[in-house]
């Protein structure tokens, strides 16, 4: 091994052991609901050498990296055998995504990738891409990963290389390392994305969140986040989808939203993490908003708090789709604990932490969107008499 090889490939191994060993830590007082963590849980920074480089020095003496990785975001999560794990979306130079295991012993700190990407199987027509799963325990004892396959669109002409048709993938799993692959879930929507497998039978069947949209960027007529069942997954068909949290006009949701991840159940209810988008000068804005519904009649929604959950801030703005946040993974603890797996910008994945108690106060007391300046002022009045003479 050559002096400058070696001299880089410790160079190499230094950096990402003091990246991955970094304590992390709360970030400021924050908002009151949940707290925001100081450093990314994961980046593109933390997947392994052995994926990266080519470490013979025979075939690879400068330590060139072979195979760029771009990102790693929009993780699903779920907490199995006493550790936190991320399916994470990981984009490589080539633009292509993947999915990788991501574990941590305490859900904030160390997370480190499993030794290979998940080997996803395909179905008779190839994933050109596949991204965003979404990870179900469900009553039936299976672990059902729900994600977005990308083709390019059959209709498209040569000119354009851009067209795409977005479906719901579906995969389950025991352990996450094998997985099965079953049929793309078929709907009457044009395209789907951001499907979402409730963790629960509704009466026999199995009950799917979806989000119906007419193109493979713009929701279009469709939109909203929808609700349908299906007799199997083996074969999944929702033959209607009830729309039960609608796209409104000038609020965070304006232009499309869509479920994030799987529903946590309470005793109150059901608490829903969801992303809205608006459109800017800038370009498209997401955000995180939430709500609720009952626990008997799924479509029925009992609260929805005016506004953002949480919103990009600091360094989570700049990335490759700059000022989005995105969340498909959170994780319920046996303390009821509540970790919040977030991707900002389309670049990396961060944490922040609640409890379902504090999640229950801010859906159920925090006040609804009355959808004009005069009741958000109305509302503000209402607040400042409340709190009349406690701060003098």
């Amino acid at each position: 091994m050559t002096t400058l090889f070696e001299k880089r490939l410790n160079q190499l191994k230094a950096a990402q052991n003091a990246l991955m060993s970094r304590p992390n830590e709360i970030a400021g007082l924050g908002n009151g609901v949940f707290d925001r963590y100081k450093y990314p849980v994961l980046t593109a920074a933390h997947t392994p050498l052995a994926w990266r480089y080519d470490l013979d020095p025979e075939t690879n003496p400068y330590l060139m990296e072979r195979f760029g990785i771009n990102a790693t975001f929009n993780a699903g999560a779920i907490k199995l055998n006493g550790k936190y794990l991320m399916v994470v979306r990981v984009e490589g130079a080539d633009r292509k995504s993947f999915f990788a295991v991501a574990e941590s012993a305490d859900g904030i700190n160390n997370f480190t990738f499993w030794d290979y990407p998940v080997d996803m199987p395909e179905t008779g027509e190839p994933d050109t891409n596949v991204y965003d799963m979404r990870l179900t325990a469900h009553q039936d004892g299976w672990i059902y990963g729900l994600f977005c396959t990308e083709r390019r669109d059959p209709e498209a002409p040569a000119h354009d290389q851009s067209m795409a048709v977005a479906a719901c993938g579906i995969a389950r799993t025991k352990d996450l390392v094998k997985w099965e692959r079953l049929p793309d879930l078929v709907t009457n929507s044009p395209q789907q994305r951001n499907v979402v497998l409730h963790p629960e039978f509704v009466d026999g069947k199995y009950a799917l969140y979806t989000r119906p949209q007419d193109g493979f960027i713009s929701a279009g007529t469709g939109g909203g986040i929808g609700f349908g069942v299906t007799a199997s997954m083996e074969n999944a068909v929702v033959n209607h989808e009830a729309i039960i949290d609608n796209k409104n006009y000038h609020t965070v949701y304006e232009a499309k939203n869509g479920q994030g991840p799987t529903p946590i159940k309470t005793d109150k209810g059901w608490l829903h993490l969801a992303h809205g988008v608006r459109n800017t000068a800038a370009g498209l804005r997401y955000v995180l908003y939430m709500f609720m519904t009952d626990l008997d009649e799924l479509t029925r929604v009992l609260y929805k708090p005016a506004g953002y959950f949480l919103a990009p801030e600091g360094e989570e703005r700049i990335g490759d789709v700059s000022n989005v946040v995105f969340c498909n993974g959170w994780i319920k603890d046996d303390d009821d604990t509540v970790y919040i797996y977030y991707a900002s910008s389309d670049t990396r994945m961060h944490v922040a932490t609640t409890t379902v108690e504090k999640l229950l106060d801010y859906v159920i007391n925090t006040p609804a969107d009355g959808l004009r300046s005069a009741s958000s002022v109305n509302t503000l009045y209402k607040i400042i008499d409340g709190n009349s003479g406690v701060l003098s």
